[in-house]
């Protein structure tokens, strides 16, 4: 709890801080879905907060760069652990958080609908393995301390001070401790794990 709400914290500063150089900013608040690819499941059937910040500045009347500040959770969700049938079969599920900054250049589409794209950095607050018993492995971490990632978007100017966005990003780069390691206790592909994640935000720009 105490590192979410510095986070929330340096999420606030960097918003404020924007204003104050004369550049754009705001707070999102949004959910993300999400999958991990190549732990053996499929579909974005893992749901998660995200929220955070951004500062952004116009580089030409076309153009504008982005820098954000969020918490986001991300991993992935079997359905048959849901049922205790099939519990033995199951794959074991991702629960993961992350403090991430992504950093975008935008294009202005039109009077209301910016194209983006970038990449982010993410530094890992929590992530582990769980089935219907409960979380796996809770000595040292399964995954490392760090994500890559591209990611691209749309985002729709709804009113003067909100506008709605659309965005898909992916790992460029295993997740995985046991990626590094060869050991792949999940992965019987052997190619490693990577973040795949859809998210829907509320931008408000103060």
């Amino acid at each position: 709890m105490k590192k979410k709400f510095a986070l929330l914290l340096c999420c606030g500063f960097l918003a404020l801080s924007s204003q104050a150089q004369n550049f754009g900013g705001g707070v999102i608040l949004g959910f993300s879905t999400s999958q991990v690819g190549g732990d053996n499941l499929a579909g974005f059937n893992k749901a998660g907060l995200l929220i955070g910040a951004y500062g952004n500045k116009s580089i030409s009347e076309l153009l504008s760069f982005q820098m954000e500040m969020t918490f986001i959770q991300k991993g992935s969700n079997n359905p048959k652990m849901n049922n205790v049938e099939h519990v033995n079969s199951g794959v074991p599920d991702i629960s993961s958080s992350y403090f991430e900054i992504p950093l975008l250049l935008q294009y202005q589409q039109s009077e209301v609908l910016k194209i983006e794209g970038g990449i982010l950095s993410a530094l890992l607050i929590d992530g582990f393995y769980n089935d219907i018993n409960g979380k796996l492995g809770n000595v040292n971490s399964p995954f490392i301390k760090y994500d890559f990632g591209i990611l691209l978007g749309i985002d729709y100017k709804y009113s003067e001070n909100i506008s709605l966005n659309t965005r898909l990003s992916n790992s460029i780069l295993p997740i995985g401790a046991e990626d590094y390691d060869g050991v792949n206790s999940y992965n019987s592909s052997r190619k490693g794990k990577y973040n795949s994640v859809l998210s829907f935000a509320i931008h408000y720009h103060l």
